[in-house]
């Protein structure tokens, strides 16, 4: 096993218009995985000729069926033994192997896996099938076979870059106030949707004129959970000061961080968790809980703060320390934004990944 940490930007591996690779998006909503799948693929389609299957992803190729892609994996590339199919979802593990395993189609499969816990027995399975697994972290990798490189996330810093204004930019979005703070992701527990709102509950009383976004959607399960948190809020006498927007689309994602001034992450659990990066290249701070690979983003609180146990009260503290001091903010805002362009590229992950394709390719 390889460990291919994310660093300096680099160009992708291969002649631009190679055939061969195929990126499975076969998932109906545009989750965490969607985003960095789609921030890869983009970065890919100037080395090969793409095929994006499934759902369409923002500034990727328009997509085709699988049963489209089936028909065009029929024959290996030229110049190649097989195609390969890059998988990320339980759903796209099980079309690769139907693919490979029951049609005989030249195909290899290659599995991203960023889950920091052990898998239930039918993804054990799945994973057991690829040809090659990426982990995006030491502590992923511990717990699938066949990995074949650590590959951390990065974050397309030219998308996500600061505001020339960021007051101008925030005043640009829909929301009230002077100043944003949101977390972003799926409502519901794990997600530690709540611990944000409890936070914002008890730090906006201290930061006039501030908002707070909770920026995501809840699952028809989780319609209960967002109804208690906006009565939370209401009781609180906090209505208008935190929203639920709902979902925002990705491509207006962008411009809606660059004028946050704090984001912020509670998640009880996540694999890797992208949206400090996203973040952190926009030039915005974070505040998260100890999850994730948010330790390993924040450059020992230089970038960001990461709360041991997802404390609330230490979470709203932090959030009043750094909103309420221009000078730190400042200073954490460019720490934020160099520590993307330097550790968390995605030309760097990208150029990672098509290493593996290329030590699959050489190997026949």
């Amino acid at each position: 096993m390889t460990k291919l940490p994310a660093g300096s930007p680099g160009n992708p591996t291969g002649e631009a218009g190679r055939d061969g690779l195929f990126v499975l998006n076969l998932h109906r909503n545009f989750t965490g995985v969607s985003a960095t799948a789609a921030a890869v693929t983009r970065q890919q389609v100037s080395g090969f000729n793409v095929r994006l299957v499934g759902g369409p992803l923002p500034g990727c190729p328009a997509p085709i069926t699988l049963w489209q892609a089936l028909r065009l994996s029929r024959s290996a590339p030229a110049g190649k033994h097989f195609h390969i199919w890059h998988v990320r979802r339980n759903s796209e593990m099980r079309a690769g192997i139907f693919a490979r395993d029951i049609l005989k189609l030249p195909v290899r499969l290659v599995f991203t896996s960023a889950a920091q816990r052990r898998h239930s027995l039918v993804p054990r399975w799945l994973i057991s099938r690829m040809d090659a697994v990426i982990a995006t972290t030491p502590e992923a990798a511990g717990f699938v076979p066949g990995v074949r490189a650590v590959v951390p996330h990065g974050v397309d810093i030219d998308r996500y870059h600061p505001a020339d204004s960021r007051s101008e930019a925030w005043s640009a979005n829909p929301y009230p106030g002077t100043a944003g703070i949101a977390t972003i992701g799926r409502i519901r527990p794990e997600k530690g949707t709540d611990r944000f709102v409890a936070a914002m509950i008890a730090a906006l009383p201290n930061l006039p004129g501030c908002t707070a976004l909770v920026l995501g959607k809840a699952a028809p399960e989780h319609k209960a959970f967002l109804a208690r948190l906006k009565e939370l809020v209401a009781a609180a006498g906090l209505s208008e000061r935190i929203l639920f927007p709902g979902e925002v689309a990705p491509h207006d994602m962008p411009d809606l961080v660059r004028g946050l001034s704090l984001l912020v992450a509670l998640p009880r659990y996540e694999g890797f968790g992208v949206t400090p990066l996203e973040a952190m290249a926009s030039a915005v701070p974070f505040v998260a809980s100890d999850t994730g690979w948010f330790s390993e983003f924040s450059g020992n609180g230089t970038a960001g703060v990461v709360i041991p146990d997802g404390d609330i009260q230490t979470a709203a503290d932090e959030v009043i320390a750094i909103v309420s001091d221009p000078k730190r903010h400042a200073a954490m805002a460019e720490a934020a934004r160099s520590r993307a362009v330097q550790a968390f590229s995605v030309a760097a992950e990208a150029d990672a990944i098509n290493a593996v394709y290329e030590d699959l390719w050489s190997k026949g």
